[in-house]
């Protein structure tokens, strides 16, 4: 008779992905924003929230009920606060809730999406099919670049 494997612990909770508006998701999406932009990276609070939050579509990725990354779409086809929390980085969230975005954009009509990319990200985007236009600048102390990708 053989013996079941032994358990590791409990595996962990599966992602979901919700896309919706500021109403909705802006309690959780405010969470991540937080913890990555102001906590870790030092943007201060006040350049972290503004209008477009209520005429953006925000998608939300969660484990269990912890939200652990974010992204918003404005009404412009521009890609934005993009955050995933430390601990998920390098496990396909941002690139689900990337994907999520850009599917919204492409629904609803858009030609192109584009973003500000912080240099280190830029990687990410590439790998999605993103093209760097422009040079680099500087957005609240930290070196970005115009990045877009033609739906």
């Amino acid at each position: 008779m053989n013996a079941a494997p032994a358990s590791h612990g409990t595996p962990p909770p599966a992602l979901t992905v919700r896309v919706g508006d500021w109403s909705v998701l802006g309690e959780q999406a405010a969470a991540v924003r937080t913890a990555v932009f102001v906590r870790e990276q030092g943007i201060p609070a006040e350049h972290e929230w503004d209008v477009m939050d209520g005429q953006s579509v925000h998608c939300v990725a969660c484990r269990g009920v912890r939200p652990i990354g974010t992204g918003r779409l404005l009404p412009d086809g521009r890609i934005g606060r993009m955050a995933v929390e430390s601990d998920a980085r390098g496990q396909g969230v941002g690139a689900v809730i990337l994907d999520a975005l850009i599917d919204v954009a492409r629904r609803r009509g858009d030609r192109r999406v584009w973003l500000h990319s912080q240099r280190a990200a830029m990687g990410f985007y590439a790998r999605r099919g993103f093209e760097t236009i422009g040079e680099p600048f500087d957005e609240v102390g930290i070196e970005h670049v115009t990045m877009q990708r033609v739906l």
